[in-house]
């Protein structure tokens, strides 16, 4: 079983996003584990320190490497691998789909969610494999970065999710974006659902999925799209589609002049 391992101040934060859902779902079936450790518990002083001043001066203070090191040593004497030790940490490499398939890959993974200033240096260098932040900005600690991770990584893996190729046809990791969906009722607000939707062909039905996908990634997200995904055969088919949208397809798609404009300049270049 695939088990994440996670060294936090505040375990019940991880618990918190992990235990329900999906991947709660995945724990009870016994597809992954979720294992926390808090460094307070390794502790011997009266205060549970795990944290201290910096020296040199600077704001906020350093956790502590000694009970850090500690918690990971508990990991193996509990009979258990740490697998990669990640830190979360802004200055890290950019998460990403890539990685969460990586991570997915392996047994087990163990993340240390940072707090206060940071940790100090010497554990990282002599404990930690890689350092990964979740996007450039600063949060309060590494709890929400390692929810995300875990979230991100645990779809890929076999079981979590009802369908086997849920997680590999889900946006980013087709290199398209969905195509707009609906449900019942047919018609809300004097909007209709597309027609094609309702004709039970189901060949046009997923053609039209696939080329409403590539415009709305055209249109929102132009830097994903692999083209390799998309057919070259039907490029042509393709440009015919854009150039009869119907103007509910173009609302439904909340395209605008410019948007259409940019994409048929978009289809030129291809």
């Amino acid at each position: 079983m695939k088990t994440y391992h996670v060294i936090t101040v505040f375990p019940e934060m991880i618990h918190a996003i992990t235990d329900t859902g999906v991947i709660g779902q995945a724990q009870k079936a016994e597809k992954i584990k979720i294992k926390t450790y808090n460094p307070r518990a390794v502790t011997t002083d009266v205060h549970k320190t795990i944290d201290d001043r910096p020296f040199g001066g600077g704001d906020g203070m350093l956790m502590l490497a000694e009970p850090l090191a500690l918690t990971l040593s508990s990991i193996f004497q509990s009979g258990f691998q740490t697998g990669p030790v990640i830190y979360l940490s802004p200055q890290g490499a950019i998460f990403d789909d890539k990685k969460a398939q990586e991570i997915a890959k392996l047994d087990s993974v163990t993340l240390i969610c940072g707090r206060y200033g940071g940790v100090d240096q010497r554990f990282l260098n002599q404990h930690v494999d890689e350092e990964i932040s979740i996007g450039d900005y600063v949060l309060s600690g590494g709890e929400i970065g390692a929810a995300a991770i875990i979230d991100a990584s645990a779809r890929f893996v076999p079981g979590v999710l009802g369908h086997h190729e849920s997680a590999s046809n889900d946006s980013i990791t087709s290199g398209l974006l969905e195509a707009p969906q609906f449900t019942r009722p047919r018609e809300w607000q004097g909007a209709s659902v597309p027609e094609v939707l309702l004709s039970g062909n189901h060949a046009h039905i997923e053609e039209w999925k696939l080329f409403m996908g590539v415009l709305k990634t055209l249109q929102k997200r132009p830097e994903a799209l692999k083209i390799s995904r998309f057919e070259i055969k039907k490029m042509k088919k393709f440009e015919q589609f854009v150039l009869e949208l119907s103007e509910q397809e173009r609302e439904v798609l909340d395209l605008s002049k410019a948007d259409f404009e940019r994409i048929q300049q978009g289809i030129k270049k291809w």
